[in-house]
Order: C-alpha cells, then sequence, then structure tokens
C-alpha cells in the first residue's frame, strides 16, 4: 500500500486503517473503518444474533467465516449445539453469506492463514488466538460480539487508531532453535511494560511491528508463530511485513491473487523500539507460573504428556523436524505423546511425506482439532507430572491446570528422554524440506451454493440478546475479586434493590484477558476495576454497555475486601470518580473514551444516539 502524496509517514497498522477510514488522516479519538473480514470463533451464534438483530440479510464483508471448534462431540455438546448455545455453528450460517469451517479442517489461526487471511487487508474475530494471522500482513483485531454483528450489518465499525511498538530482528537462530524460542526471548524481556506504558500515554491499543533483515528473511510459518504472543503482552494485534515471502507462501496455496504489498513508510513514527538478536536466543522453556527459563534450567523435570501441535507456536517445518528427530525411538513407558495436527493440510502432508507414519511408529496418538484442547478441558495436564506444549497458553485460572511451553525441538526431546532437556543435546539437527506442492482442497468450508446434496440446512435462529441496562441514576454492584467459577458469572445478583450486577476487582492481566472470554458468553458483569486494562478491551467491553475503570494497584486491593460497590450517575463518570465500598473510599478512573461512553451509558453500541 503506498501513501499518497503529502501524507504524513505511517506505520503499517496506520496504512491499513487510513486505507479504510472515513477520515484517512486518522485525527479521531475513534475513526469508522471498513471491514474487510470476520472471523467467527468462540462465540458464532451470539455475533450473528446481533447482526440479524441490527437488520442483515447477507453479511457484508468480503469474507465472514464460523469456524466450527466442537470436533469431539458427547451428549452435551450435541445439547449445546440443539440449544443453540452462543459458540455453536448450525447449518443455516451459510443462508446469511457466512462459511462455515467445519469440525476437523483445523484450528482456526492456521486454517484462516492458508485459506482465507490477505495481506494489507483488516479481519475482525471474537477470538484473541487468532493473532498468529498477522504472519501474512493482515491486521486483526479482537472486539465484541455487538462490533462483530455491527460489521457484519454495515461493513463498517469504530475503532481507536493505534499505535506501534517496533520489534527488529537481527542475527540467524542457531541450530535446535526456532521461532517459537524467539517468542519466548520476547516474553522474558516483559515487553509487556513497555505496551503498558505506551497504552497508558495514548489511551490506544498498540501494535508490534516485526522489522529488520531477520523478518525479513522468516518464512510466514515463523511470522505467525511470533505473532501469536500479542495478547500475552497486552498488544492489540501483531504486523509483519507482506513482501515476497508472503506473495510466495499465496502462490503455495493457490492465492496469489489475495497479494498486496505492505511495508511501514521510511520515517514512520513508532512509540519504542526493541532489538533482539536471534542469534543470542538460547532454547527456551515457559514453566507452569507464566516464567520463561532456559531449557537447561528445567533440564531433568518430568514429563507425563507431550501435545505437538495445537493452534500456535508451531509450523509445518517444526513438525516434520520432531518426526525426524524422533525416527525409529519409542516413548517411554508413562509419558503419553498427542499429535494435534494444526490442519488438515499439515495432516495431509505429514502423511504424503511419511513423517506421521513415523510419528505413529514413536507412540503418537492422533487427536482432533478441537478448541478445547487449548483450553485444557479435553487432555488436561497429567497431576503428577508436567504437561509439554507448542501451544500458546489460555489465560491463568483456577478451573485450568497450565503446562510447559516449548519448540518442537523441546518436545521431541522430552519424547526422547522422559525428561525436559536441552535439544542440542541430539547429535545432529533436523534437516527437512518443506514441500511447495500444498493440497489445498476446501472440502470442509460449507458454503451456500455447495448445500444441494443430503439434508436441507436448519434456518438460524437468533438467539434472544444480552439484556440491554443503560447506566441511570446511582448504582450498587455487587463486588467481586477475580473471576468467579460456575454459575455466578452468568447470574444477575440482584437482591431486591441491593444490587444490580456484578463488579469484578481483577489484579491481573490474565483475568482481564479472560473477562473478554466470559463476555462473548453472556456473563453478567456491568463494571470491571483493574489497575491495567487494554484500551482494546476498553472498547471491546463498553459496546457491551460495560463500564471499565482503572484504579491504583492500592485502591484495587481495598475493593477487592469489600462486597458492594456505589457508583454515582455514569454523568459524573470522569478521570476523577468517587466511588465507595463498604468503609473504602476510592477514586476510579474511567477508560472510556468519545463515543465509547455514549455506548457504555445506553448499554449498547447499537442503542447509542
Amino acid at each position: 500500500m503506498r501513501a499518497r502524496a503529502g501524507d504524513p509517514p505511517r506505520t503499517m497498522p496506520q496504512k491499513v486503517l487510513a486505507g479504510r477510514a472515513s477520515d484517512p488522516q486518522l485525527k479521531g479519538d475513534l475513526v469508522r473503518v471498513k471491514v474487510d473480514q470476520v472471523i467467527l470463533s468462540r462465540a458464532p451464534a451470539r455475533a450473528l444474533s446481533e447482526a440479524l438483530a441490527m437488520g442483515m440479510k447477507k453479511a457484508v464483508p468480503e469474507v465472514t467465516i464460523a469456524y466450527d471448534g466442537t470436533a469431539v462431540t458427547d451428549s452435551q455438546t450435541e445439547a449445546a449445539k440443539a440449544n443453540q448455545a452462543p459458540d455453536s455453528v448450525t447449518s443455516g450460517f451459510p443462508e446469511h453469506g457466512v462459511l462455515v469451517a467445519r469440525p476437523g479442517i483445523g484450528f482456526p489461526a492456521p486454517v484462516h492463514i492458508e485459506r482465507f487471511a490477505a495481506p494489507a487487508r483488516l479481519a475482525l474475530t471474537d477470538d484473541p488466538r487468532l493473532a498468529p494471522v498477522g504472519g501474512v500482513g493482515m491486521l486483526c483485531l479482537v472486539v465484541s460480539p455487538s462490533q462483530l454483528g455491527e460489521a457484519m450489518a454495515t461493513g463498517q465499525v469504530w475503532l481507536r487508531p493505534p499505535r506501534s511498538i517496533q520489534i527488529h530482528l537481527s542475527g540467524r537462530t542457531r541450530p535446535f532453535v526456532c521461532a517459537r524460542d524467539a517468542a519466548l526471548e520476547l516474553l522474558r524481556r516483559d515487553i509487556s511494560e513497555v505496551v503498558r506504558r505506551i497504552e497508558a500515554e495514548f489511551q490506544a491499543p498498540v501494535v508490534l511491528e516485526f522489522a529488520g533483515q531477520s523478518a525479513r528473511l522468516m518464512s510466514v510459518g515463523n511470522r505467525a508463530v511470533l505473532c501469536g504472543i500479542a495478547h500475552q503482552v497486552g498488544a492489540a494485534a501483531a504486523l509483519f511485513i507482506s513482501d515476497d515471502k508472503s506473495e510466495v507462501f499465496l502462490r503455495d496455496q493457490r492465492r496469489s491473487k489475495a497479494h498486496r504489498a505492505l511495508v511501514p513508510d521510511p520515517g514512520a513514527p513508532c512509540e519504542e523500539v526493541l532489538t533482539i538478536d536471534l542469534g543470542a536466543v538460547d532454547p527456551l522453556i515457559m514453566d507452569e507460573k507464566g516464567k520463561v527459563r532456559t531449557a537447561r534450567e528445567l533440564s531433568g523435570k518430568p514429563v507425563g504428556q507431550v501435545v505437538l501441535g495445537g493452534d500456535s507456536g508451531i509450523t509445518l517445518r517444526d513438525m516434520l523436524a520432531s518426526a525426524s528427530l524422533l525416527k525409529s525411538k519409542r516413548i517411554p513407558p508413562r509419558l503419553d505423546l498427542l499429535l494435534a495436527p494444526p490442519s488438515r493440510q499439515v495432516l495431509e502432508v505429514l502423511g504424503q511425506s511419511g513423517a506421521l507414519v513415523d510419528l505413529v511408529a514413536t507412540g503418537a496418538r492422533i487427536i482432533e482439532p478441537d478448541r478445547r484442547l487449548m483450553t485444557s478441558e479435553l487432555y488436561p495436564p497429567p497431576s503428577d507430572s508436567a504437561s509439554l506444549r507448542n501451544a500458546d497458553p489460555e489465560p491463568q485460572s483456577d478451573t485450568r491446570r497450565s503446562f510447559l511451553v516449548g519448540s518442537a525441538e523441546a518436545l521431541s526431546y522430552a519424547v526422547a528422554h522422559g525428561v525436559v532437556g536441552d535439544p542440542r543435546a541430539f547429535k545432529r539437527p533436523a534437516r527437512v524440506t518443506v514441500p511447495r506442492v500444498l493440497p489445498t482442497e476446501d472440502v470442509l468450508v460449507v458454503r451456500k451454493k455447495a448445500q444441494k446434496k443430503g439434508p436441507q440446512p436448519i434456518p438460524f435462529k437468533p438467539t434472544a440478546p444480552r439484556p440491554i441496562t443503560p447506566w441511570t441514576g446511582t448504582t450498587t454492584l455487587q463486588l467481586v475479586r477475580g473471576i468467579p467459577n460456575g454459575e455466578m458469572l452468568f447470574q444477575d445478583p440482584a437482591e431486591g434493590k441491593k444490587a444490580t450486577g456484578l463488579a469484578l476487582v481483577l489484579e491481573a492481566l490474565d483475568d482481564v484477558r479472560s473477562v473478554s472470554e466470559a463476555i462473548t458468553t453472556g456473563a453478567a458483569v456491568r463494571a470491571i476495576i483493574a489497575s491495567y486494562i487494554p484500551s482494546q478491551v476498553v472498547s471491546a467491553l463498553a459496546s457491551e454497555g460495560i463500564a471499565s475503570f482503572q484504579a491504583s494497584p492500592t485502591a484495587v486491593t481495598a475493593l477487592g475486601k469489600q462486597k458492594k460497590l456505589s457508583l454515582p450517575k455514569s454523568t459524573a463518570w470522569g478521570a476523577r470518580t468517587a466511588v465507595s465500598a463498604g468503609k473504602a473510599k476510592v477514586q476510579l478512573r474511567w477508560l472510556a473514551i468519545d463515543r465509547e461512553q455514549k455506548w457504555t451509558q445506553a448499554g449498547r453500541a447499537s442503542k447509542a444516539t
């Protein structure tokens, strides 16, 4: 994308938005932009219901797709589908112009990169795990179901213009060090503090931009691995350039027409520049507490489960390398090796190359690409030993047992020896050739015109929208520290007139990230209070009528000990909002800006005037 004469130099996210915005200069706090793609993953039925409530007949964006991630079914999942749960996908979606990626096609991020992602375009999604699509040069932002509904119905949405952090990559990785290790190195550098500082200064989402000669030499798969960490550090997205590497990738996927060049303008102002020397990166492991350590530090830790694959942190080359390293080896007696190919394309290539036979001979069990694998609802980590995986972890919670995260080479070492260790102990690195001729048949993608055989599609019945509760007068909320388990999160705690909803007091970024997921499934939350809330989350919550307040760490601790919160009229909210909670009197800062304030007060973006 080329800048017009007279335009100031722009970063890549700014170039993507400027070409689609009603205000190409991106001067407002929020700008109205055209949306190219909508990707539904966590709550497809909820988002489609929102769109139909706005009068949509057929989805407006050029691509709207819903991923059905329930590949392993039982009586409970079938009942949820019959009742049209928010995360369900029915056969009636294509009637409204929404493509359906059927169960078994793979995990949403890798499949979307292969079949639909397009450089220099804007995509909106409800799933933070779609961040890897930035590896092909597509800007992908997480928004609320109501914003997704608006995007499907009108093709446009209001967004905060982002700021950028440039991550300059130099050097070359050494043997047994790969993109997964480089991503863990970024987490070890704690760039979340830089993201938080820039967010606080500009009240704008932050996008990670990868640059440097080493970034240009990376394959699209490796680029996607690095982009996958965006939401773990509080960034709204991550983005690589679109160049000859992405063009070759799309040509191999038989989608060369989708290619567009995308590079930042010379002198484009980034808020911060960080440098990573890939040649200095060692094999790394993220432990169960989220701390990144070298593989040697954890050497000897028993491993009872290895999950090779998943939706992030691994490429086709990595899986072929693991098969090569494990050829003629056998798994230890008390270790389970679970093979979760990221996509059907990867599974077919593994089969055609013979790598799948080698992995099965080692003792691997092939499992289906079910979204619950990523949350550990399926195949949870064992209680008596460690689980080692490639994929980025979900936000920590009391209901999710954590696991170790490492590269494919580190996983291969654990399979061969039964313990964590440095993969450089292998005699020689795996040398593999990734085939250029790839299977590209979209047999599990359902389009309306393809529904001619078999049972007729069942018409989609919109679900009842999330209740709209405007903020009128003073309000008393029930205070809850952290994210409650079970039904409490989805039930209105009102007792007479004593409380009219939940206010969550959150101390960790992982808790803030988890709230966004809960909101998509109808949580009865009316406000959240934390010392740091990413602006993209603030905007998404505001569109659902949920207020976001920032408080000092001391105030967060004080509020966490109380049970009731009294808020003044929303017209009195601002940078200094005095509230009372029991004996505690604290100052809160309302984080919504511009139109987001009207959305919050009205109880829904679509109801704001």
